[in-house]
């Protein structure tokens, strides 16, 4: 198992409870000691509890960042982005600039992106992907 970068959806299902992606996190942090997500992953996380003004789950949001990483944007990581955003709207295969940036840090960082977005972030040239979402066949 490679390191890896949590996307906000996997994040959520993680906070919800979700038991394949609880165990996903049990099993990663056997090998990992922290878990790992992007600046934009806080920010969407952040901005969505507090549009809930759901203020329990972001402090245990908070609590749970105190132990973990967030990865910030650098100048490299969003030339990353800048040069995948092209690359896909030449092929008419544009996608949201968040996916973007969220995409250009775990290729800075040679992380594995964790999502259950495949759909999105497969179109991405050289971003590894893995599903924790997803029952193994």
């Amino acid at each position: 198992m490679n390191r890896a970068l949590i996307d906000t959806d996997i994040l959520s299902y993680y906070f919800k409870g979700d038991i394949e992606v609880v165990k996903n996190f049990e099993e990663y942090l056997r090998q990992y000691d922290i878990i790992e997500i992007s600046l934009i992953t806080y920010y969407e996380i952040i901005g969505g509890l507090l549009a809930k003004n759901a203020i329990k789950q972001l402090a245990i949001f908070e609590d749970f960042i105190s132990e973990n990483l967030v990865i910030p944007l650098t100048e490299k990581s969003v030339k990353i982005s800048a040069k995948l955003y092209a690359e896909l709207r030449q092929s008419g295969k544009s996608l949201d600039d968040i996916d973007l940036l969220i995409a250009g840090v775990a290729i800075e960082n040679d992380l594995t992106m964790v999502t259950n977005n495949e759909n999105h972030f497969g179109r991405i040239p050289g971003l590894k992907i893995e599903n924790w979402k997803k029952i193994p066949e």
